[in-house]
């Protein structure tokens, strides 16, 4: 399948696939959609000054379905100091980009963290199946696995749920994945993801999650965050 790299609206990167008219990341800003979607409405619940609770100042395990260009995780990386928090990150995904294609994604100096580059490469060259130390406060587990396939039980605090849009690929929608996905959070786990199509409302709704509308990031109306109470 062809695979281009577009620059979005706020000068990041995406890859994008022609034959689907599909990217990675939205075309609005692939970095303000990461950080609205999954920083602001995810991560940032769990920093020990929002949240009071027994879970203050332990870490957040966090599981990413679709570690793609790796931008959700480096932003995760830059957030983790920020938001007093350790953070062990698993990030599965079926398809690795190409080396070539990490080369072209500007998101180190988009962010302005030049010095951050050897963090970025490294996401990208650690071995799959093996936890890679990044910082004090950062560990991160690739795992090279189907969305099927997935089996974990009471494992994760937080899910990033960025699969490709259910227009292409319904499947990764269904209730069959987002039970996968209620099971492997621990009670109180929180799933966001950019989509908010009423079929993945319910199919959420349908294994279990309490589901709420949140406004979207630039050029999306809606996102969709489900609780497993």
């Amino acid at each position: 399948m062809k695979r281009e790299i577009l620059t979005t609206q706020d000068g990041s990167t995406t890859i994008h696939l022609p034959d689907w008219n599909e990217s990675y990341h939205s075309k609005h800003g692939a970095i303000q959609e990461a950080y609205h979607v999954f920083i602001k409405n995810g991560l940032s619940l769990f920093a020990a000054p929002a949240r009071k609770s027994a879970r203050e100042g332990k870490s957040v395990s966090i599981l990413e379905i679709g570690f793609g260009t790796g931008l959700n995780a480096f932003i995760t990386y830059l957030e983790a100091d920020q938001l007093n928090q350790n953070i062990a990150y698993t990030g599965v995904e079926a398809y690795p980009i190409l080396l070539d294609e990490v080369l072209q994604m500007n998101y180190v100096s988009a962010l302005n963290v030049l010095d951050k580059i050897d963090v970025f490469n490294a996401m990208h060259q650690a071995e799959w199946g093996e936890k890679l130390i990044l910082s004090n406060n950062f560990t991160l587990t690739k795992r090279k696995q189907f969305f099927q396939d997935i089996s974990d039980v009471n494992e994760f605090d937080l899910i990033y749920f960025d699969a490709f849009g259910f227009r292409v690929q319904p499947e990764l929608w269904s209730h069959e994945i987002f039970k996968k996905m209620f099971l492997s959070l621990k009670p109180g786990g929180v799933l966001v993801t950019y989509a908010c199509r009423s079929s993945i409302k319910r199919a959420m709704l349908d294994c279990g999650f309490v589901v709420e509308k949140l406004p979207g990031a630039p050029g999306k109306r809606e996102m969709l965050r489900g609780i497993k109470k």
